[in-house]
């Protein structure tokens, strides 16, 4: 069990702040099994792990002076970046994964019988209109194929809105009519 005295973790500081190659080794040596402990159970896999563990002391190498002895011993923050960056690794592995399902998760493929479908009713529906009067095809055009409300169809047409509103009923009555003769029911 490595010492966790904080006069021995103001050494390590010390050293570390000034370059101390050989204390970076000797840290490696005394918690390098409980950073790669910890990265293990996290990320639950060997590689990871020992990436977590690499990242780890590089991070204390580069930035010594994130260690504070005030607010715990080496081997605790130690163990604390560990769990860090392997839940960091975890989530980002998380966001890969599901960023590459949808990436390549294909389309679903359009069914040819349902478009073929849809385009012969389509094409009934657009006969079943121009077959009505010029009155009702216009109120439903407007409201139908160009998205007007009844109120907004009537103002443009002229008509009094229970007008445009009975064109409607009486066109779409129609056109229900003619597409049950034809076997299309709505």
């Amino acid at each position: 069990m490595p010492p966790d005295e904080p006069a021995e973790d103001e050494l390590w500081l010390g050293r570390l702040a000034a370059g101390d190659e050989r204390v970076l080794g000797e840290l490696y040596d005394l918690f390098g099994r409980l950073v790669y402990g910890v990265a293990l159970r996290v990320t639950r896999n060997r590689e990871a792990a020992e990436d977590v563990t690499q990242e780890v002391f590089t991070f204390i190498w580069e930035r010594p002076l994130a260690f504070d002895p005030g607010k715990g011993t080496m081997r605790s923050w130690l163990g604390l970046l560990a769990h860090r960056r392997a839940v960091e690794y975890v989530r980002a592995e998380e966001r890969r994964r599901r960023a590459l399902q949808a990436v390549e998760a294909p389309p679903p493929d359009p069914d040819i019988a349902e478009e073929v479908a849809a385009a012969e009713v389509g094409g009934r529906v657009q006969s079943a209109v121009e077959a009505l009067p010029a009155a009702l095809r216009e109120v439903v055009e407007l409201a139908y194929f160009k998205g007007r409300s009844y109120r907004q169809a009537a103002e443009d047409l002229g008509l009094a809105e229970g007008t445009a509103k009975s064109r409607i009923r009486i066109a779409l009555r129609r056109m229900a009519d003619a597409l049950a003769e034809e076997g299309l029911s709505p």
